[in-house]
């Protein structure tokens, strides 16, 4: 029995973090909105990105700040299905419970991380590349898990 903040890894936990992840897609686009303020039209929000732009009583570091957050977000929303779909792709296939726990939750984590990074760290250049990484470090897991669901399938055959 290992424990992760309180949590029994020999439980499975796995299918908690898609909703989980979901909510982290959400997050930065709230904060987006919350910054933008009134210049966020609730009637037209696929126009948020050029209203933004437009908004000359927006700073210009204001207006990199929520357009990298709306980035942020709308780079969750296309990872999502993919994640989601791998975590019941190695349920299904049976991988060993632990090893898919500690998967699932360095995702979260990945995922936290990256809209840290994109939000706040890439405001200064130097900085940008650890979204990158904290991206690939999500990408790697989304890999492992279809690539361990894979490998069970073909040991039960």
């Amino acid at each position: 029995m290992s424990l992760i903040a309180g949590l029994d890894l020999s439980k499975n936990y796995s299918l908690f973090t898609v909703p989980a992840a979901f909510l982290l897609c959400m997050l930065p686009g709230a904060f987006a909105y919350s910054l933008a303020g009134k210049s966020f039209d609730p009637a037209n929000p696929r126009q948020f990105r050029a209203t933004i732009l437009a908004d000359e009583k927006l700073e210009k570091i204001q207006q990199q700040r929520i357009i990298r957050a709306q980035s942020a977000q709308e780079n969750g929303f296309e990872t999502i299905g993919l994640y989601a779909s791998g975590v019941l792709a190695a349920n299904y296939a049976g991988v060993d419970v632990r090893m898919l726990n500690l998967l699932t939750f360095g995702y979260l984590a990945s995922r936290v991380a990256y809209i840290f990074a994109y939000i706040v760290l890439c405001q200064n250049r130097k900085l940008a590349p650890v979204r990158s990484l904290c991206w690939a470090a999500g990408s790697a897991i989304l890999v492992s898990l279809w690539v361990m669901a894979g490998q069970n399938v073909n040991l039960k055959l």
